[in-house]
């Protein structure tokens, strides 16, 4: 699958720190990415609605860890993906009286022309659910012959039936510690979110779906002797990521409504195809609300990247409103929110716009000990705005020329905002 056009990203003098992260797993700060290569998977989107501020947050959050690696002078591989067979797609396409196939290549479209209007950068690896078949069914196979996944039910002699596969939460000895939850917790999420645990014939209502088979009216592919079907969510993600970036890997990222069951799951999977290994940690971001409820698609409560493009809202306004709250944490979209994001950066353009200011090599330090620092971007944005506010209130005790360059390069490079 084709992914977006990538950004230039300036150089800049020196080098960062290590970049350290909340593994949500274990609440402990850790080094992201400890040796000399970086490597990041993201979940990306079930492509059934165009790009809300909810998926502009996560995928700027990442976006700023892969700068950070990068400003760290570490070889980074990023892989992604594209849920562009699911439940939700198949619903919302007979809703609309829209082919899946179409609806599903539509909204990923105008998802890349979100991407790159907010200035991400794109993954080196980005596949979708469909593309990715063959090599999920080889994955099911396996764990199947392995007995870490087994089958649940069978056609009957129409050819009729469900046959799915479903794997072994049993089989996998650290399942529970990606979100470490209680088993009654569990059960319950997992019923809200995607799963089947009253499904009857299941070892464990906690089993997940590893590949469906193919029922009346819905897509599907040949998967030899699984027979005709098609792959289960979580699944997906993790053969993609084994795939596309090797396992283990250091980062699995994603909204905090994906710590469970999906990255649980995915992570499990994970470990039974490759002798325990998957990733090393879990980074979540919190969830963007309106009026007072979780913006989501299910609600219908969304505002839409693509729609403030269209409303002339400068996509670099809308990275900096999200830039203000720390990733990690819950917070509210507001007009005043993306009045301040729009203020400050015109502020900051009109602060560059001068051959002279003041010093830029402190800014640029804070910038990168924020950035260090479990991704604290509202504290990078300070940093910024200080410098700001000096130059255009022109009181630097020593104008340094190119200073404004350097200031337009470390917001460029590290928090990807183009002034």
């Amino acid at each position: 699958m084709l992914t977006w056009p990538a950004p230039q990203i300036p150089q800049l003098p020196g080098q960062g720190g290590p970049v350290r992260v909340r593994d949500t797993s274990t609440g402990e700060l850790v080094v992201a990415a400890p040796g000399p290569d970086a490597t990041l998977y993201v979940c990306g989107i079930t492509p059934y609605d165009a790009t809300h501020l909810g998926h502009a947050a996560t995928y700027v959050a990442f976006d700023l860890l892969v700068r950070a690696w990068l400003d760290e002078g570490k070889r980074v591989r990023y892989a992604s993906n594209v849920t562009d067979v699911d439940d939700p797609l198949l619903e919302r396409a007979e809703a609309t009286g829209v082919d899946w196939r179409e609806l599903a290549a539509d909204q990923t479209a105008l998802y890349l022309e979100d991407m790159t209007a907010l200035g991400v950068v794109p993954p080196d690896v980005y596949t979708g659910a469909v593309e990715s078949v063959p090599d999920v069914v080889a994955a099911v196979r396996a764990m199947v012959a392995s007995g870490t996944a087994y089958v649940v039910g069978a056609p009957d002699a129409h050819g009729q039936g469900a046959a799915d596969v479903y794997a072994d939460v049993s089989a996998d000895p650290a399942f529970g510690e990606v979100a470490r939850l209680d088993r009654d917790a569990m059960l319950a999420l997992f019923g809200e979110r995607g799963g089947d645990p009253a499904r009857p014939g299941k070892r464990d209502p906690l089993d997940p779906l590893l590949w469906r088979s193919a029922r009346p009216g819905e897509p599907s592919w040949d998967g030899g002797d699984l027979g005709h079907g098609r792959p289960g969510w979580h699944i997906e993600c993790a053969v993609i990521a084994r795939d596309g970036i090797g396992l283990p890997f250091d980062v699995q990222g994603g909204g905090s409504d994906l710590r469970f069951p999906h990255h649980e799951m995915s992570t499990s999977h994970a470990r039974l195809l490759d002798a325990g290994h998957g990733a090393r940690s879990h980074v979540h971001t919190g969830m963007v609300g309106l009026h007072g409820e979780k913006m989501s698609k299910s609600l219908g409560n969304l505002v839409l990247v693509s729609r403030l493009r269209a409303d002339g809202v400068d996509a670099m306004a809308v990275r900096l409103a999200i830039l203000d709250h720390h990733y990690a944490t819950d917070w509210e979209w507001t007009d005043d929110v993306l009045r301040a994001g729009r203020a400050r950066l015109e502020r900051w353009r009109a602060s560059v716009s001068g051959n002279g200011g003041p010093a830029a090599d402190a800014t640029l330090a804070e910038v990168r000990a924020a950035l260090a620092d479990d991704l604290d971007a509202p504290r990078a944005l300070r940093a910024v705005d200080a410098w700001a506010d000096a130059s255009l209130a022109g009181d630097a005790t020593e104008v340094h020329e190119g200073a404004p360059g350097v200031i337009a390069r470390t917001v460029n490079a590290l928090l990807g905002v183009r002034l």
